[in-house]
């Protein structure tokens, strides 16, 4: 587990927001991959607790962690949306199998609906970086 900054936030689309955050030394994950966020000592809480998975939106090559969320009624997405600059969180992590492949023989199908774009946002942005052969 490892501590990060809460730097930036922007509305990406009507009720979705990017967050993003300092990238802990040493952390690494692969494009699609996911990690759990930790709210530290929140405001406010809720049965579900401090701690939600969210999907890395952010390539491996790009300097920050940015995850998007729609804004639903939840304490923890309440809690990040009104954070200051600067806030601590904490990550573990990553987790997750969802990686794009690297066969150039198979072509890559992404079927998403909403939100559920990120880790294929990743996943793009990571193989225009590697100039990877897929179709």
């Amino acid at each position: 587990m490892a501590e990060i900054t809460l730097r930036r936030r922007q509305t990406v689309a009507e009720g979705t927001v990017a967050f993003y955050f300092d990238k802990p030394a040493g952390f690494t994950h692969e494009a699609g991959q996911n990690a759990m966020f930790t709210l530290i000592n929140p405001a406010e809480d809720d049965a579900s607790g401090p701690t939600r998975p969210f999907t890395i939106a952010s390539a491996p090559h790009e300097p920050e962690l940015m995850i998007a969320t729609r804004m639903r009624a939840s304490a923890f997405k309440r809690t990040l949306v009104a954070a200051p600059l600067g806030t601590r969180l904490e990550i573990e992590g990553p987790a997750g199998v969802m990686v794009l492949h690297e066969d150039a023989a198979r072509p890559a199908v992404f079927l998403a609906g909403g939100i559920g774009i990120t880790p294929f946002l990743a996943m793009a942005r990571d193989a225009a970086k590697r100039r990877l052969p897929n179709r």
